[in-house]
């Protein structure tokens, strides 16, 4: 059976809709003046991938669904966000931000870092800002879709605001 969303459009007048459940990632996307949609749906505590059944409760190409991952590159902890039909290329993700090499950040360390739970982690309202890099592929789309933050909830935004609100640097760091 097939999950409908709810869908939310934020109004132009920057005002959280009732009901929207604000988070940090939407205060900011309201603060800033962009124009996104929130995408609410039920969330099945033991699906697979977060991203995928974000994708499909949406019913939206993966390739436009964004997964917020982070990583330690030269032991600074540093957000990946890249496709969910994919995978984040370390080596890539370590030569975008200027490093050596990189490894998956402890969960823990990501969620204490962020503010947000795993499978709900914004790259967008963290509790401390880090150094961000999106996936390129992003580019192509007139709207992406991410973590809104938390399980369940989703944002669509043009991907040059999103570059622009996290100070994102783009570039290739996903492969598949």
């Amino acid at each position: 059976m097939s999950k409908k969303p709810k869908r939310t459009k934020q109004p132009k007048n920057g005002k959280q809709p009732a009901g929207a459940g604000g988070t940090p990632a939407t205060v900011v996307l309201t603060e800033a003046g962009v124009d996104f949609t929130l995408h609410a749906y039920e969330h099945d505590p033991a699906a697979a991938s977060y991203g995928e059944e974000a994708a499909e409760a949406l019913g939206v190409s993966p390739d436009q669904v964004f997964k917020t991952l982070l990583a330690e590159v030269d032991g600074a902890l540093t957000v990946a966000v890249v496709p969910v039909s994919g995978s984040l290329d370390l080596k890539a993700l370590a030569a975008a931000a200027g490093g050596k090499r990189a490894t998956m950040a402890d969960p823990a360390a990501a969620e204490r870092s962020t503010g947000y739970v795993r499978g709900g982690i914004s790259p967008l309202g963290q509790r401390k800002r880090l150094r961000t890099v999106l996936d390129a592929s992003a580019a192509a789309h007139g709207t992406v879709c991410v973590s809104a933050g938390r399980r369940g909830l989703e944002v669509e935004l043009a991907p040059a605001d999103l570059q622009k609100l996290t100070e994102a640097t783009l570039a290739e760091i996903a492969r598949g």
